[in-house]
């Protein structure tokens, strides 16, 4: 089974139904339409299981509303660029690829 970890707040997001997406740079474990999920805190304690239901990958500027449903919003696109660069140390643009995965608890 394949894990995703989620930071503070957005587990209780997605146990009350309101967070359905998660945005993931450089995916190495490959997740794919059907995968089962392990859905955890960072601290890798397992809150949730669920299955992938959607994956897309595009660009941040790329991204349609419908890709946005069920994640949480940002205030700014430059906003949400720099949430995804303090997850990931590195440099985010509107031109910097994401994948799009969502899912449905179980």
């Amino acid at each position: 089974m394949k894990t995703l970890k989620f930071s503070d707040g957005l587990p209780e997001k997605i146990l009350n139904g309101s967070k359905t997406a998660t945005w993931r740079l450089n995916d190495e474990k490959d997740i794919v339409v059907g995968d089962h999920l392990s859905l955890c805190y960072t601290d890798s304690r397992e809150f949730a299981k669920a299955i992938t239901t959607f994956i897309k990958i595009t660009t941040f500027g790329r991204m349609t509303d419908q890709d946005k449903e069920g994640h949480e919003s940002s205030r700014s696109e430059e906003e949400m660029l720099k949430t995804f660069e303090k997850y990931y140390n590195v440099k985010v643009t509107p031109q910097t690829e994401v994948k799009i995965i969502k899912f449905k608890l179980l």
